[in-house]
């Protein structure tokens, strides 16, 4: 059984599963998605993460406690214990890198000054600049902001507030003060980059019902059955995510 079959037998309204069942399959659901998406997805407000942290914290205790006895008979359910920990484990580091990568871009190899012609794509070098991409774009609005956890929005914020520093001390400083912001809307040209809302993702219907596609040459309305995949524009597919009429895959 893959993680297609395992999203697919999951019924998300269900209650008649053990709530750590029903944390770990919300848990995988949302890391698919957020790798999916080409854009944050807002930060679950219902808890789960403080729950599967909980759970990690109460199995690494049993795993402690376990460790102590020697008793052959129990050493197979340790390592059933270790196994499932681990995959608690992945899934939450997973998900907030897919998240901490959307907010940064990948870091800039400059080349050595004895290789100035050298493509920067192709330097190989140790990372020496991280740029800033879309951290702007989340602190823009409250809305955006509200995407982020706690922890993510302060950490944004204090990223943004370091590079900015940055830039200033090594050349904004020396331009003039109208010149020195990061995000400048002059001639209705924004300097905040921001996901690209079009980029095709792969959705899952959850239930029968029409599609309105936003298309290149023309808008398009497709016909869905429940368990259908459909490729779509994100700005597309997003309402549908959001309403749990679809999924990512």
């Amino acid at each position: 059984m893959d993680i297609d079959d395992i999203l697919r037998e999951v019924d998300p309204q269900t209650h008649h599963t053990p709530r750590q069942t029903r944390d770990l399959q919300a848990l995988t659901r949302r890391w698919v998605a957020e790798r999916s998406a080409p854009e944050l997805l807002p930060w679950p407000s219902d808890g789960l993460f403080e729950r599967v942290n909980d759970q990690i914290k109460a199995q690494i205790e049993k795993i402690e406690d376990m460790t102590g006895d020697m008793d052959p008979k129990t050493n197979f359910a340790l390592i059933v214990i270790q196994t499932e920990l681990e995959r608690y484990k992945f899934l939450v580091r997973s998900h907030l890198r897919a998240r901490i990568a959307k907010v940064n871009t990948r870091p800039v190899h400059p080349p050595p000054p004895f290789q100035n012609t050298i493509q920067l794509s192709n330097w190989p070098g140790p990372p020496e600049l991280q740029i800033d991409k879309h951290t702007l774009h989340y602190l823009s609005t409250e809305e955006l902001r509200g995407r982020l956890s706690s922890t993510e929005l302060a950490y944004a914020t204090r990223h943004q507030a370091l590079l900015h520093n940055h830039y200033l001390s090594s050349f904004l400083g020396s331009f003039p003060e109208k010149l020195q912001n990061l995000n400048d809307t002059a001639g209705n040209i924004s300097m905040v980059d921001a996901p690209d809302l079009d980029a095709a993702v792969f959705v899952r219907m959850l239930r029968d019902m029409d599609v309105h596609a936003r298309g290149t040459d023309r808008d398009n309305t497709l016909p869905t059955a429940n368990g259908d995949v459909v490729i779509m524009r994100w700005s597309s597919a997003r309402p549908l995510v959001l309403a749990m009429d679809a999924e990512l895959v």
